[in-house]
């Protein structure tokens, strides 16, 4: 299973343990798209980085769009994250953790 990680705050007020591991993953800047594998390495890694990224489980398309790269700049999505910004969890209509399958609609949105 692939696993799509999209950044969504930038480099204000962050530690370094945090900044090091976005830059593993290649999310050097907000909108930038990182597609993993998912390991238990990877769940570890999610939990560190959760308040500055949102991720899900990519679809057939999805990984299409990365041909051999494993990194893709992104533009800021149509109609904004959540209702309530990028500070507020997902599951609270806000955007950053773990989206599941909608992963892909933000993509979508994120790319045209």
């Amino acid at each position: 299973m692939k696993v799509a990680i999209v950044r969504i705050r930038g480099p204000i007020r962050i530690d370094r343990k945090t900044e090091h591991a976005l830059t593993l993953l290649g999310l050097n800047k907000p909108n930038h798209c990182a597609l993993r594998e998912a390991t238990p390495a990877l769940t570890g890694t999610l939990k560190l980085i959760q308040p500055y990224v949102t991720w899900g489980e990519a679809n057939d398309d999805t990984i299409k769009l990365f041909d051999k790269n494993h990194t893709l700049p992104l533009h800021p999505p149509r109609k904004g994250y959540g209702r309530k910004g990028v500070k507020i969890p997902f599951a609270k209509s806000g955007a950053y953790g773990n989206r599941k399958e909608k992963i892909n609609d933000l993509i979508k949105r994120m790319t045209n």
